[in-house]
This record gives C-alpha cells, structure tokens and sequence, in this order.
C-alpha cells in the first residue's frame, strides 16, 4: 500500500491539502510533507499526567510523552531509560540511582525563555512525593504506600526518596520488594516538572510537559489529540540518527469499533487494536488465523498479552442493603463460574483470540504459571446445579433475584453470551447494565457496581502484581482491589511473598492465587492476546505482552 501522509501547517495538524487546490498540493515541497501516525482511542482517555495513568488510553498517551527511570523491553525485561545506572543494597531496601546527564524537558512557558531545562534527581524527588500526596489524588498511590520506608510513627517517612547530589538519587523501602525496578518503569513513575504542575494545578493533565519523544499540542474534546515532535529529544538510534522518525501523532476519539475499522480500512488509521467482537469475523476465522484479503492489505500481529479478563463480585458485605445477598454466598459464585463455556466463548464469540480461563487470575505468559499448581473452573452444569441448590436456591435458580451485570458497549456480546448461558444452565435472570467505560470504571472503582465486567492489565510482569488486586490494604479507588476481598491467609502470604526472591516465590503464587478460586472472588473468563492491524508501510512498531504503545523508532516506509 502506498503510504499515506498528513500535512501540517505551522503546529496544527490538518487534513490532506489543508485546503489548498491540487496545483498548490503539488507544488508543496517535501519538507512542508510531515509524517504523522494516526491512532484512535475508541474508549477516550481522561488524563495527560502520569500520576493519572492508569487506563490504557492514558497509559499509551503518556507514553509518547515523558520518561522515566527504568522501561521495558519487548521481552519485558526492565532496562535503563533516564537512569544511567544503578545499584541495590545486600538487604534490598536501598536502590542508588544515578541520572542520565543532558536530558532535558520539553520546551515550555513555565521555564525561563521558554527553554526546557535539565532533568536532576530533585524532579524524581518531586515527582515520586507527589504521586503519594493525597491532593493529587494519584490512582498510583498503591505503588509506593506499602514500599517505601516509614518513620517511628507508621507515616511515610519524608526521606524516603532523596536527592544526594544532583544526578544522583537513592530510594529507601520499609522491607525488600524484588520486583520494585519493574515499579519504576510504570507510567506512573515517569518525571514531571515541578514548574509545569505548579503553574496548572489540577489542569497539568491537559497542560503536559516532559521529556519525551513528543511533546504536547492540542487536544480537542472527542475529537482529536495532537502531538509533535520533540527535536530536542536526548535519544538516538543505533546509527547515531535522532529520534523520533514520526513528525507527529494524531489520536482520533471514535467510539464505534465498527467505524474505526472503516477508517482503518480506508487509510485513514494506521494502526487499530483492541478489536471489538461485532468486527472480529472479518478479521479472523475461526481458527484465529487472518482472513487472506486482510493479510494481504495489512500487518497482523498477535501476541500474547499480560491481561486477564475476568468478572467481579463486591464482597464487601457492608456495601449491600440486603446482608443475605447471593452474590455474598461463595457457592452461588461458584455456580455462575461454573455455568460457562470458556471453551466456546474464546472459539466462538472472539475466533480464538485469547486463552480460555480454565486456571487462576495469573495470566499463563508469567514465569509461575502452572496449570497443575492453580485450578479454577470449567465448564460443569451439572455441578454449577448442585451447587445453586446446595445454597438454597432450588432447582432452575428458584427464589433468586434478578442480578445485575455491568459491563460496557464493547464487551456487550460476551455479555450476552454470559446472560444467555446463566439462563440455560442455571435458570438465573441477569439483567445487563452498560454504560460509558467512565462511567463504569466509577461504578466499579467505589464500589457500586456489585456484580462487574472487568479486566487487570499488568502494570508490571510480576505476579505479585496480579495477585495485589486481592489484598486487603489495596481496595479501590485507592488500589486495584476492585472486589474488596479480604482473607487473613491470603494477606500473611502475601506480605511472605515480598521477603522472597527468585523462584521460591513461585510456590506462594501458586497458594495466593489458589485461594483467589477457591474463594470465588472473581470469574476468570479469558486471557487475552493482543490483536494489532498496522498498515503495511508502518516499521519499527515494537510489541510485547505489556501492549505498551511506543512511537519513538516507528517509521514509514516509501
């Protein structure tokens, strides 16, 4: 496919000609022609700040944005990035950071003349301190709350991050956490400065600056989202050739899956992922392979993808008007777990994209996975019965109210397979709610959701960090414990696991996640896998398990 290409005028990105009549267009020179990467984000975004980072939409945003200390790679190994080095204390609770010398924020009004100025080891200081400051209201609180040291009084202490010099920084935790450099490649984790929040307060989100490989331009509600190029941008490529390639990047707010495959289709996309259920069949057959006309005219990738799929239960009795509520009693959760075919809705409902749910909440892309060790559920009608009728609810789901299933536009078929299956297998009427994604991640994140469609992406590709949505000191908003579960066993195993390094954590995974499905917290339905289309000029666009989108080497070919 010949490559597709968006002129830019001045800073503003526009559409092909901006207007100008054919001879005007072909008059244009080459370098008036920009290269910008068009990408669209059907669920929106919320934020531009880092601390703010917690949905896929703002994660893929900040990424084009800032830096931080430590990133991955496409095999998910963590490696510097504006650390230079690095070294840990014997006891593990002490990390000595040294900062890459020249790397400097994106040019901004908030510095003198305009000019950015250079990254130190204070703006870590600052922007650590501030993810835990309660005003801003980080969703990445949970980070750092239980891991960095504390002083006699039990409060986070104020030199728990610390600037020795000034390209020097040390970090110091209560207690060891192995996996704490995976932490610090988070987009939470990357370094803002002080200047640029000061000046816009709560508005810094729509006002970003930092200091990576584009810089922020204009974001037109449900419309659009601008970036440039950063032609300051401290990194290079093997051949010593300055980063990005991209002139820009243009993200587009479609909400309909339907149509952002259109305009994908018509080379108005380079790149749409997350591929909804209603479009699927003319991407894949059934087997998961690529139709041959799509292959043909674009990339497919498909990759593996640290993302369990999962339904939720809030446990917390407390939240409930009705304290004899089913959703509270363990075996009516274990009979709705064991009314699905898993095995059929991967194969029917997403054409084979994803892994059927049949073991815990750790995806099997992580080292510990064992499908011997963890056991979950499988499709048992006759045990789903039994178990129904065992909690006194009779044969065909008798004297059971109607539940509610929230969920969103884009998982609205699989929520009606799961509507359906419930009322063969069991006799139980399921009523769905859908809503907007926002709208439903603040049901879900205070609670008011009781019975929810959800998904945990790994923030980082540790274990613990799928097993830290089920401990107790995280419950949400404030952490990723979405169901408010909480289990004494499960809580002293957890907190053991972080004295552990190596492969003797892998045993106490497999007894944390055991009691996650013993205990029915969650519905595990799937893991995912990452279905990426591109257009076949696009080179350079790195994949990994993670699904982090990095633009910094993606270039067109001619």
């Amino acid at each position: 496919m010949q490559k597709q290409f968006f002129y830019l005028i001045g800073i503003a990105a526009f559409l092909y000609g901006c207007g100008k009549t054919t001879k005007e267009q072909q008059q244009t020179t080459q370098e008036e022609r920009k290269k910008v990467f068009r990408y669209n984000q059907a669920e929106g975004l919320t934020s531009l700040d880092p601390a703010h980072a917690r949905t896929q939409a703002n994660i893929w945003a900040v990424t084009q944005l800032y830096n931080g200390l430590f990133e991955f790679t496409e095999s998910l190994v963590e490696q510097v990035c504006l650390a230079e080095s690095y070294d840990v204390s014997s006891d593990g609770k002490t990390y000595i950071i040294k900062i890459r010398k020249g790397v400097h924020f994106h040019d901004s009004d908030v510095f003198p003349d305009g000019k950015g100025r250079e990254v130190t080891a204070e703006d870590f200081v600052y922007s650590f301190k501030r993810i835990l400051d309660p005003n801003t209201a980080s969703s990445g609180a949970w980070i750092f709350n239980d891991k960095v040291l504390r002083d006699k009084n039990g409060n986070i202490s104020d030199t728990c991050f610390k600037a020795l010099d000034k390209y020097t920084l040390a970090i110091y935790l209560q207690k060891q956490f192995p996996p704490f450099l995976q932490i610090l490649a988070m987009p939470y984790c990357f370094v803002v400065p002080r200047e640029a929040v000061e000046k816009y307060g709560k508005d810094f989100g729509r006002n970003p600056v930092g200091t990576g490989p584009f810089k922020f331009q204009a974001w037109d509600d449900g419309n659009s989202l601008t970036f440039l190029k950063n032609p300051n941008y401290w990194r290079r490529d093997i051949n010593h050739n300055p980063l990005p390639y991209l002139d820009a990047v243009q993200i587009s707010f479609i909400a309909d899956k339907n149509t952002e495959f259109l305009t994908f289709q018509q080379g108005k996309l380079d790149l749409i992922t997350g591929i909804d259920a209603s479009i699927i069949d003319q991407i894949l057959k059934k087997d998961g392979t690529p139709r041959e006309e799509i292959a043909q005219k674009f990339t497919v990738q498909k990759v593996d993808y640290l993302n369990t799929e999962y339904l939720g239960f809030i446990l917390d009795p407390s939240r409930y008007e009705d304290k004899n509520h089913p959703l509270l009693d363990k075996r009516v959760r274990q009979a709705l777990s064991y009314a699905i075919n898993r095995e059929e809705l991967v194969s029917y409902i997403r054409n084979n994209l994803g892994v059927p749910g049949d073991n815990g909440f750790v995806p099997p892309f992580l080292p510990s996975f064992d499908e011997n060790k963890v056991k979950g559920y499988n499709f048992n009608p006759d045990k789903a019965n039994a178990l129904l009728k065992e909690a006194g609810y009779g044969q065909g789901g008798k004297k059971m109210p109607e539940l509610v299933l929230y969920t969103t536009p884009t998982y609205k078929e699989i929520s009606e397979y799961l509507q359906k299956q419930w009322s063969s297998v069991l006799g139980i009427p399921v009523r769905l709610e859908i809503n907007t994604f926002a709208t439903h991640l603040d049901l879900v994140n205070n609670g008011k959701a009781m019975f929810f469609r959800a998904s945990w992406l790994g923030d980082y590709p540790d274990e613990e960090n799928f097993l830290s949505c089920f401990y107790s000191k995280n419950f949400a908003p404030a952490g990723p414990n979405k169901t408010r579960f909480k289990n004494a066993t499960f809580d002293k195993l957890y907190e053991d696991v972080q004295k552990i390094s190596g492969f003797e954590r892998h045993d106490i995974y497999h007894k944390l996640d055991q009691i996650v499905m013993n205990e029915s917290a969650v519905i595990v339905l799937y893991y995912d896998e990452v279905l990426r289309l591109t257009q076949k000029y696009v080179q350079g666009l790195e994949t990994n398990a993670m699904n982090v989108l990095k633009l910094e080497k993606v270039d067109f070919t001619n």
